[in-house]
């Protein structure tokens, strides 16, 4: 698991577009940026869907008023899945959508999570991570099966 002031790791993965999956860096993306970056799972599963993202659509404005300049989901699916639950929750264009297909951003950052027991393969662990210019401010990793310090309410709790 990473710790406050390690730097982003470099690797490419895609960001959900409305044109469809994009190469993208979140070193770079990230680069000169203030960032809260919610990682889940997966798209479509029950605490994801019904809380998770839905939490940070309902939330965005008052956490980017709070001086947040972007507002990043990580996942472990592909990039049109990523788009079709984007579109499915209004979060297309408004939150950063990461596919991290293959688990290497999830991997680098050391929060993947293997679910191969219950046939989901490798994962990201549920967390929220803050990062500014690049470097990571907080992190809160979630303990197995718990949705407490990741959400939305909770992301605002931390940005004071």
């Amino acid at each position: 698991m990473p710790n406050a002031g390690d730097k982003v790791p470099s690797v490419t993965i895609k960001q959900a577009t409305a044109e469809g999956p994009k190469d993208v860096d979140p070193a770079a993306l990230f680069a000169g940026k203030k960032v809260v970056m919610f990682t889940l799972p997966g798209a479509y599963t029950p605490t994801c869907s019904n809380q998770h993202l839905p939490g940070y659509v309902a939330k965005l404005d008052e956490i980017k008023a709070r001086g947040v300049d972007l507002v990043a989901c990580l996942s472990v699916n592909d990039g049109w899945v990523m788009k079709a639950w984007a579109e499915q929750h209004g979060a297309l264009g408004k939150i950063v959508m990461l596919a991290d297909g293959n688990a290497d951003f999830s991997k680098a950052l050391g929060i993947e999570l293997d679910l191969s027991g219950p046939c989901m393969g490798m994962r990201c662990r549920r967390g929220l991570i803050t990062i500014e210019d690049g470097v990571i401010k907080t992190i809160a990793m979630e303990a197995p099966g718990k949705f407490e310090v990741s959400g939305a309410e909770a992301c605002m709790v931390s940005l004071g």
